[in-house]
């Protein structure tokens, strides 16, 4: 298995494909968009420059790196060679759906097809290819190149062969990946996202601010990062489809989100990516904490 397909170039597509390239793969990164692409493998190139520079890879590292991918906007060329394709799209069941038939129809039948969903049923995107039993959840972390976690999700077709296949691949990339059931949410952000959502709530109900609320999560329960902050760096729109899954699946009011998160969502304010959410990460703001650094 050396050929690598990844679906997709946006921050956990090109991750991926960094990974992937990095262990020494020969990574086909798709994209419809020839600007995401663009922008995707100039990110790979920038996290590359920081490993140089903080002498964990070489300069030749990060030139084989680079020389191992390739980039297309044509998916059944990009899968033509591919024995591992890895869908990392947006969290959107009926573009999953979507790739997966073109997938079915694209790669030979002993592909295998895996899909970085967060939380979406493996099952069900299974169910609509003639290979469920090589059908796979590779759920990676964000920062891909640097979280060890690998989320491994068995559909119900999925076979023992497939499975360990992705399990032993997963450590070749130096990840521990960890075998999960296919339920909404699978472990992690079954976990993580209710967390995320009473922070909200807490927020939407007024005990305290955002700031304060990140605070007594990190000096508190010793977390890296605020549950505030890590939703803006997830995506507030991730976050939402996530517990829209969830709630969807198991039916349970525990899982609603919460409505200040429906409204930022709304309004556009989406986290990093938009460059406001919970926190503000504008260029107007950046500037004024450069500023506050040499006053």
């Amino acid at each position: 298995m050396k050929n690598i397909a990844v679906i997709g170039a946006g921050t956990m597509g090109n991750g991926i494909a960094h990974t992937f390239a990095q262990s020494g793969f020969q990574v086909q990164l798709i994209d419809i968009s020839q600007d995401s692409l663009d922008r995707g493998m100039a990110t790979i190139a920038k996290n590359l420059d920081r490993m140089v520079a903080k002498e964990k890879i070489s300069e030749d590292d990060k030139k084989t790196t680079l020389a191992n991918i390739t980039t297309y906007t044509d998916i059944t060329a990009g899968v033509e060679y591919a024995s591992l394709v890895v869908e990392a799209a947006t969290e959107n069941v009926n573009l999953k759906l979507k790739i997966f038939r073109q997938l079915d129809e694209a790669t030979a039948d002993d592909t295998i097809l895996a899909t970085n969903t967060s939380s979406i049923s493996i099952t069900q995107i299974a169910a609509v290819t003639s290979r469920p039993d090589k059908v796979i959840g590779m759920h990676f972390m964000n920062p891909v190149p640097i979280m060890k976690l690998v989320e491994i999700i068995r559909g119900y077709n999925t076979s023992d062969a497939v499975t360990e296949t992705i399990m032993d691949l997963s450590k070749k990339l130096g990840k521990t990946p960890t075998e999960v059931n296919d339920y909404p949410g699978f472990v992690a952000n079954r976990i993580l996202m209710p967390m995320i959502n009473e922070a909200v709530e807490t927020l939407y109900n007024g005990v305290a601010g955002v700031k304060e609320i990140d605070t007594v999560m990190k000096l508190g329960m010793a977390h890296p990062m605020g549950p505030l902050q890590l939703a803006d760096f997830i995506g507030l729109d991730v976050c939402l489809s996530i517990l829209n899954v969830m709630h969807d699946g198991f039916k349970n009011p525990k899982y609603a989100p919460c409505p200040l998160l429906v409204n930022m969502v709304m309004a556009g304010k989406l986290g990093v990516k938009s460059g406001e959410g919970f926190y503000d990460y504008s260029e107007s703001r950046k500037a004024e904490n450069v500023a506050k650094m040499f006053a």
